[in-house]
């Protein structure tokens, strides 16, 4: 049977998860492909650093040049993490014509087409299933599976700590700060945890699917970000009322030129992050606890989704076992460059401005309970010519303020924030306005 051997550098929470699964299905891999897969070295940063995996002594070094240099290494798997040296690494291999698997979202967001370059430069390939929801498939979807549509829509609940939050703040009527106090002694939030709950890693995520989905690498900056920070037990528990589920969602859709604000050359999308309140009738609503889902609308398919964990060791070692199988098939066929790493297929594209994007909103505001305080909220909508579709003012609030919950229509991104900006002026409005988006997954 031949055999492939490749290099781990990074031997971590997934390095660890992919030398233990190897241990345990390599041999079942090996039936189903016809090539044995040998893990060659494990390349760390300490060698005296205790590990949740063992990894046998004799197969670790501190010297990642070393094994990406060797000769008998024919595939690099990257999985040590950050975009410094791990893009050295990585562009160590593809120049030597290695085909390289990686885990690294925040790398192939922040330097993806230089990467791809030198893949087809130098004839070799870069597989990334593992970077995007753990072990739901989701990169080959968009790459293979779907190749005969066009993709109207991509949502997904793309990071796992968000959406154990949120799920604990609706199922227990918690505040935000408690459940994530609770999330981080438990391990499911970092001690320093603003990648997440900033929504900074769902948008490396979301990028990479929206450049898969339309053909033209979506940069970092040009996607719209908000994390979780501000969502209350009130938001939650006023968004139930209202027969929604508020959910961390990555969003890619295409924007119908009615909706736009401004004339453009290209076919327009919306690529953004932000909280949102989820029809409880969607699917994705019912998506709980650290659980990703992705759900993709294509012209031919229709509605798809793909559930399933979206981190740690052993989901992510599923995705990264899947793409040195790939690696693997090719090098024994001869076929590098079968599905390429990343096909720019739509020129420069167009991500429209998140000021020009029209949604509808839900709106908290805080406001002194007295006569005359709603009329000059509603007078300043009108004048925005923003439209109310319902209103909520709870009784049995106990002291000088209550909230009072807006449910507003179709209206443009740029006008909301000058309102709202106009509103939080107001001496009656006593806290920053909170404003979160419906989404409709028309």
């Amino acid at each position: 049977m031949q055999q492939v051997t490749f290099g781990l550098i990074g031997g971590g929470t997934v390095g660890g998860g992919v030398h233990q699964a190897l241990q345990r299905n390599g041999a079942l891999m090996a039936s189903r492909l016809g090539i044995g897969l040998t893990v060659a070295k494990v390349a760390v940063r300490d060698l005296t650093k205790a590990r949740a995996a063992a990894i046998p002594a004799g197969l670790l070094t501190d010297d990642w040049r070393g094994v990406v240099q060797d000769p008998a290494v024919q595939v690099i798997v990257e999985l040590m993490g950050g975009t410094t040296t791990a893009k050295e690494v990585v562009l160590a291999a593809l120049r030597l014509g290695k085909p390289v698997v990686t885990a690294n979202k925040a790398l192939l967001s922040t330097h993806g087409p230089e990467l791809f370059a030198a893949a087809a430069k130098h004839g070799a390939n870069l597989y990334y299933e593992a970077s995007v929801a753990g072990g739901i498939p989701v990169i080959k979807v968009l790459r293979e599976s779907l190749v005969g549509n066009r993709l109207i829509s991509v949502h997904g609940i793309v990071n796992g700590t968000c959406n154990y939050i949120l799920t604990r703040m609706k199922l227990e009527g918690a505040e935000f700060a408690d459940v994530l106090a609770d999330a981080q002694r438990l391990g499911y939030a970092e001690a320093e945890p603003s990648l997440d709950i900033d929504g900074h890693d769902a948008a490396h995520k979301t990028g990479i699917l929206a450049s898969l989905a339309h053909g033209f690498w979506v940069k970092p900056g040009q996607i719209h970000t908000e994390g979780i920070r501000g969502i209350s037990k009130l938001d939650i528990q006023f968004a139930a009322r209202l027969g929604y589920t508020i959910k961390l969602l990555g969003v890619v859709k295409q924007v119908p030129s009615a909706k736009r604000g401004r004339p453009g050359p290209c076919p327009p999308i919306q690529v953004a992050v932000y909280p949102a309140l989820v029809p409880d009738t969607h699917v994705l609503a019912s998506v709980n606890h650290a659980f990703n889902a992705i759900s993709v609308r294509g012209d031919v398919v229709g509605d798809t989704l793909f559930y399933g964990r979206g981190a740690g060791a052993e989901p992510t070692a599923s995705a990264v076992l899947s793409d040195l199988a790939d690696a693997a098939l090719d090098l024994k066929h001869g076929s590098h460059n079968r599905v390429p790493c990343f096909v720019a297929h739509s020129g420069d594209g167009c991500v429209v401005p998140m000021d020009d994007v029209v949604s509808r909103y839900y709106v908290r505001l805080t406001v002194v309970d007295r006569p005359g305080v709603f009329a000059r909220i509603a007078n300043l909508l009108a004048k925005a010519r923003i439209g109310i579709s319902s209103i909520i003012q709870p009784e049995g609030h106990a002291g000088e303020t209550v909230p009072v919950i807006l449910m507003i229509h179709d209206a443009p991104n740029a006008a909301m924030k000058r309102a709202l900006a106009q509103i939080a002026k107001l001496s009656a409005v006593k806290d920053a306005p909170v404003m979160i988006r419906v989404e409709p997954f028309e």
